[in-house]
């Protein structure tokens, strides 16, 4: 549990007595690749931090086709806000795409945990925030340029998963055909 207590003082916000009350309601989850930490239509009921490994946040097309969001790496937190804090079903599902472990927390822990230790809220905010605008970098490189610099700009933006990810996930992700995305590999490689 050493990544999530550093993931936890983030900020310094927590004391090291927060956090060595708040560690043990985590429990740790572990993932074959393709197992669900979310399935479609199933209430967000817990936030994990995943210690290691790569899951996808993903949804399904108008064409049955599956589209990958966005993915969740070594060191991030995982939930689907809208489905845990409505208590509401959610629209997209978390798979894990390498086995991963998680560690999480019940909705119910976490509420019990912020009541007592109010500081909480602030990192969780504080780390919200730094997710939404990770995830606003991303969705400017998404939606411009070609294929082309779409997959540079995710090759500079995340080598890691380059090298760990299935090509059909990477193609999903930057909304270009797998075949497209093998065409731009062959090109770049030969440059090289």
């Amino acid at each position: 549990m050493d990544n999530l207590r550093k993931a936890l003082e983030f900020g310094g916000i927590l004391t090291q007595e927060d956090l060595d009350y708040v560690l043990p309601f985590y429990r740790t989850i572990d993932l074959d690749t393709n197992d669900h930490f979310l399935d479609f239509g199933a209430i967000s009921k817990q936030i994990g931090f995943v210690d290691k490994g790569i899951l996808r946040s993903y949804d399904i097309d108008k064409y049955d086709s599956e589209v990958t969001k966005y993915f969740i790496r070594q060191g991030q937190f995982v939930v689907d806000l809208e489905s845990f804090y409505n208590n509401s079903p959610s629209e997209s599902a978390i798979q894990a795409v390498v086995p991963t472990r998680i560690y999480a927390i019940s909705r119910s822990n976490w509420s019990k945990v912020s009541e007592e230790i109010p500081k909480l809220f602030i990192l969780s905010k504080s780390l919200t925030e730094a997710t939404l605008l990770n995830k606003i970098k991303d969705n400017d490189f998404l939606n411009y340029g070609t294929a082309r610099d779409k997959y540079e700009a995710f090759l500079k933006r995340y080598p890691d998963l380059a090298t760990q990810l299935p090509q059909h996930l990477i193609a999903s992700y930057l909304k270009i055909t797998p075949q497209s995305l093998s065409r731009l590999r062959k090109q770049l490689a030969q440059r090289r």
